[in-house]
């Protein structure tokens, strides 16, 4: 692998999680902040049952963060223009003697949809310096979003997001998987064509498929032919189901009830019970209510079926869902450090 680096599996051991605080100027829908802060108080509240939270807060917002999380969460003042560390912040990596490192990709807002985004290109590197974590400088924009490791050298992406024309326009699908290999060891690139309907991260991975170990793929499934994430089901798990993992291995792959489609100002809003993110011995997953209380009851029993030794413990996707993401895209898991990192 280039440089020894590779990514680990998100269910491996963390030593926090990272979370930043809304910014309500940045907001689709500003009327709801109040909403937004409660869903993300939810999410740290029931991670920090099982590791340490780091809320990331402008220095305006950082009394409001600490009223509502009290001690759920310990603060720390960055600059950012938006929410969603998951994409912003570092994806951490292993080198040498598995010691930590950080990849700070660059970042342009999903394609320049927002602005001004300086403060979230700038926040990786500010965090890994806070923490003393070696930085390695990506010279490729990327979002955490769009990537899922099984840390065995197989990544899951998909191609709407990464071959994008307005992440990457210069390079080929050939120079994007070496970048891939080059800061994440990867040895097998699985290439999904495509994300969720509507999805505006222009299809990120994080809710259409993930790792449930290495070897097997949770996936969302849609049943309605006349939905348009039926076609997206079908082409995805043609891929799936044709190709090996980077140790030679077919997919097992296990199904998830997609929940009814559910719109906001006209808009469908892009639900995903994949967007859950591994705690320390948890499932925070996203739930959804109302008519999707029958799916919520799937989406439960198979997560807890294949993962009886985590607690899943579901939080209300909805106050989060009208801004684009859920509890995957605003958290980012830092890996547990050696000890001899700890002390230097």
């Amino acid at each position: 692998m280039e440089n020894n680096y590779y990514m680990p599996a998100e269910w491996e051991e963390h030593e926090r999680t990272f979370i930043s605080w809304p910014v309500k100027e940045s907001m689709v829908w500003p009327e709801n902040y109040d909403e937004f802060c409660m869903g993300y108080a939810d999410v740290i509240r029931a991670i920090s049952e099982f590791e340490p939270v780091t809320v990331i807060t402008n220095e305006n917002t950082k009394d409001a963060a600490k009223a509502l999380c009290k001690d759920a969460a310990e603060i720390l003042s960055i600059a950012h223009n938006d929410a969603w560390v998951r994409d912003n912040g570092p994806t951490f990596v292993r080198g040498k003697g598995k010691l930590l490192a950080g990849i700070n990709w660059i970042f342009n807002a999903w394609g320049e949809k927002y602005k001004p985004y300086d403060l979230d290109n700038a926040l990786a590197g500010k965090l890994l310096e806070f923490f003393q974590i070696p930085a390695v400088k990506a010279d490729i924009v990327l979002e955490g979003g769009s990537i899922h490791s099984d840390g065995e050298g197989t990544i899951l992406t998909t191609q709407q997001c990464l071959l994008n024309s307005n992440r990457n326009p210069s390079l080929s699908k050939d120079e994007i998987e070496l970048s891939l290999k080059k800061y994440l060891g990867a040895e097998k690139i699985i290439w999904l064509p495509h994300g969720l309907f509507g999805d505006e991260t222009d299809g990120h991975i994080d809710n259409v498929a993930c790792f449930a170990k290495p070897g097997t793929v949770l996936f969302q499934a849609c049943y309605d032919p006349d939905d348009p994430n039926y076609e997206v089901t079908k082409k995805n798990l043609d891929v799936l189901k044709n190709t090996k993992d980077a140790k030679g291995r077919d997919l097992n792959l296990i199904e998830i009830p997609q929940p009814p489609a559910r719109f906001y100002n006209e808009e469908r809003l892009t639900l995903s019970y994949l967007n859950f993110y591994f705690a320390n011995g948890a499932i925070i997953l996203p739930i959804f209510g109302e008519d999707a209380s029958e799916t919520d009851k799937i989406a439960i029993q198979i997560l807890q079926k294949y993962f009886p030794e985590r607690k899943v413990v579901t939080v209300d996707g909805m106050k989060l869902i009208k801004e684009g993401g859920n509890v995957h895209c605003i958290t980012q898991q830092m890996p547990i450090r050696q000890e001899r990192e700890i002390e230097r």
